[in-house]
């Protein structure tokens, strides 16, 4: 009864977020505790050359995954929900969704799987001495100029996936600072875009005779915090088709999905990050300074109050390890042996400890698809070692293990050994952290930094968005979003910390040294493959 008054009352939170094949809804009530959620399964389409999705699936998507959400409380509760304390849209960083000045779509919506604007983004890293990714929105943009696509001339409004939805509902072409700092680069000393490269940009193009220039047609900055605009009379209809949710609602900055991840991780303050660990990998650091000198293998984006974030984004992480698995899941159903998946991942994990510290010799390389941060356009997984090596079941699940952290290493160990980045503590989750112990104690040997796994780190980057709503309409008089994560959300937090085993540092080098060096078989297996 007490929750269902609160959902009456609208003493809650609302957090959607546009994931790749899910778009998930949760509703929290003050402080962050999970009321009910909703969620609803779309693909990108692969249409032209462009990996897309349509505006069309966009609105279904959001319509549905809402109403399942409405679904879950009518069960749970009893109730309808009319009103909502607050409200934040997130989706996946960057890509290329313009516009025109009677607001139509340009050209389809090109998302950040895109490997396309190769050429714009060599350009620019060049340029800025700064690091452009392909996936970023500018160069997007900056592609379609170079490419003399005739939709440019008539731009007046370009943003990412979160900042559209947010327009929709809101009427304000407005961006949280994490969503933004992967369209155009932004100066944490002022919080905004950098007008230094905005100007550099904008003479790059003077010779196009564009009537616009940069700034005017990226969305405005805002910070975690900041009120966003309110929810519309048209937007509620757009949002909820029954008509019951009521205009007025305060909406947060839009965010993307790694600022998300991190509010969602309490990683948001300096030397604190993440690491996020499935199908592919990502790590970000919360960084003290700025680097001091351009890393290909390294991002840098911000967190949702404008902190400095180095990211790296690796394409592999678990896919090979599963296949693994599944070989022996097969091999148990030939000899009449039914084993549960779980218990299979926890014993073979688990067998991994009893490994040597370094494999025995063994190298993994898990590339199902290429793996940029090693130079990999194309990917072949692949096992190798040498005859006399300690070749046994425990060292072949722990090269594995290795295998699906190792590229992320390669990155990480530009920021700790190279830039003297430090870290106090790294949060870890998604499925590499599900056997208990075991994942977190390999990352932790490969970053050499405590791990700590968070009882709340399966509720993702709904929950996160849902927590910048619910601090933007709940903050306390300077309360710092760190501070309000900290003592709101996951004060008495329970969860489990790991430090790193010296045994475990020691060896995970000893292996990357090997790893480094077989590159030249990996390359070797991709190039004879191809034939």
């Amino acid at each position: 009864m007490e929750k269902k008054k609160v959902i009456q009352e609208g003493k809650t939170s609302l957090g959607i977020e546009f994931g790749s094949t899910r778009i998930k809804a949760v509703l929290i009530e003050e402080g962050g505790n999970v009321l009910a959620s909703g969620s609803y399964e779309w693909e990108n389409q692969y249409i032209d050359g462009i990996w897309t999705y349509a505006l069309d699936a966009v609105w279904k998507g959001l319509q549905d995954c809402y109403q399942d959400l409405a679904a879950d409380v009518k069960k749970k509760y009893d109730t309808e929900i009319t009103q909502i304390g607050s409200i934040g849209f997130s989706a996946m960083m960057h890509g290329y969704l313009a516009f025109d000045k009677d607001d139509n779509l340009l050209v389809p919506f090109r998302t950040w799987r895109n490997t396309i604007t190769e050429e714009a983004a060599g350009k620019l890293t060049k340029e800025f001495n700064y690091n452009i990714p392909q996936r970023w929105s500018i160069a997007h943009l900056y592609q379609a100029v170079l490419n003399k696509e005739e939709h440019v001339k008539d731009v007046t409004f370009f943003t990412t996936l979160a900042g559209y939805v947010h327009w929709k509902l809101t009427g304000k072409k407005v961006i949280g600072v994490g969503d933004a700092s992967g369209m155009f680069p932004i100066d944490i000393k002022t919080g905004n875009y950098d007008e230094q490269m905005i100007e550099k940009f904008n003479t790059l193009i003077s010779n196009e005779n564009f009537s616009w220039k940069l700034q005017e047609i990226l969305p405005a900055v805002l910070s975690a915090g900041e009120t966003a605009g309110t929810l519309t009379e048209e937007g509620a209809l757009l949002l909820d088709v029954s008509g019951k949710l009521k205009a007025g609602i305060p909406v947060c900055p839009p965010e993307g999905d790694a600022g998300t991840g991190m509010t969602a991780t309490n990683s948001v303050g300096i030397r604190t990050g993440n690491v996020s660990a499935g199908t592919s990998v990502f790590a970000m650091v919360v960084l003290e300074k700025e680097l001091s000198k351009v890393y290909p293998e390294i991002d840098l984006v911000t967190t949702p109050d404008g902190a400095l974030v180095a990211m790296v984004h690796c394409n592999n992480c678990t896919s090979d390890l599963n296949a693994w698995v599944n070989i022996f899941d097969q091999f148990a159903e030939s000899i009449g042996v039914k084993v549960d998946k779980n218990t299979l991942f926890s014993v073979l994990y688990n067998k991994a400890l009893d490994g040597d510290a370094d494999c025995g010799g063994l190298i993994s390389y898990n590339y199902f698809s290429g793996e940029p941060v090693t130079g990999f356009d194309e990917g072949a997984p692949l096992f190798v070692r040498k005859a006399e090596d300690k070749f046994n079941l425990a060292n072949f699940m722990r090269a594995h293990l290795y295998s699906s952290l190792a590229a992320l290493k390669s990155g990480l160990d530009l920021l700790f050994k190279e830039e003297a980045v430090e870290v106090d503590e790294m949060f870890g989750h998604g499925g590499l952290f599900k056997t208990k112990g075991v994942g977190q104690r390999i990352a932790a040997a490969a970053m050499n930094t405590s791990v700590s796994v968070m009882e709340t780190a399966g509720e993702g980057g709904a929950w996160g968005i849902a927590l910048l709503a619910d601090y933007m309409k709940n903050k306390g008089e300077g309360e710092s979003l760190q501070d309000y994560l900290n003592n709101k959300v996951f004060a008495g937090q329970r969860g489990s910390s790991m430090e790193p085993v010296k045994e475990d540092v020691e060896g995970f080098d000893k292996f990357m040294k090997r790893y480094m060096t077989g590159l030249a078989i990996e390359h070797a297996a991709v190039d004879a493959l191809k034939q």
